[in-house]
């Protein structure tokens, strides 16, 4: 089996600066789609989380050239509330690739409301508080 180099984001990290935030990194990316899963919000919480569902399919973005430096990264990042796990995803433009996505754990799913998680709400309502959560600014210089 072939190693995946490129990973699937469908939530905080689809976002360049969050994802450059975590990652100590840019990657080439582009938009995506995975199918055989399904988005929910994450209750408390301004991330979403998936899980399988058949006939379902969730937009992200994926990013290539992904090192294991990126990976461990992301593994810290991610937590124990999800699995990493291979998929093959199929970008906008071009053949399907073989990528990791981080899946919701099966024993945290209680933790998913219903519905789907609003990309829109998180950039206008919640991706400044998720900042600020997750990257606090040092302000030791100041």
């Amino acid at each position: 089996m072939t190693i995946p180099t490129a990973c699937f984001t469908y939530g905080s990290l689809m976002y360049a600066d969050i994802f450059r935030a975590v990652t100590g990194q840019p990657c080439l990316s582009e938009p995506a789609q995975l199918d055989g899963y399904r988005r929910h919000p994450v209750r408390g919480e301004d991330y979403p989380g998936i899980r399988p569902a058949a006939g379902a399919r969730v937009s992200g973005v994926l990013y290539r050239n992904i090192t294991p430096e990126t990976l461990a990264r992301l593994d810290a990042f991610e937590g124990g509330q999800y699995q990493r796990k291979i998929v093959d995803v199929r970008p906008n433009e071009g053949a399907a690739v073989c990528a990791w996505v981080y899946v919701f754990h099966p024993a945290h799913l209680h933790r998913l409301d219903d519905g789907d998680w609003d990309a829109e709400h998180f950039l206008q309502h919640g991706k400044a508080r998720f900042m600020r959560r997750h990257f606090p600014t040092d302000r030791s210089d100041v």
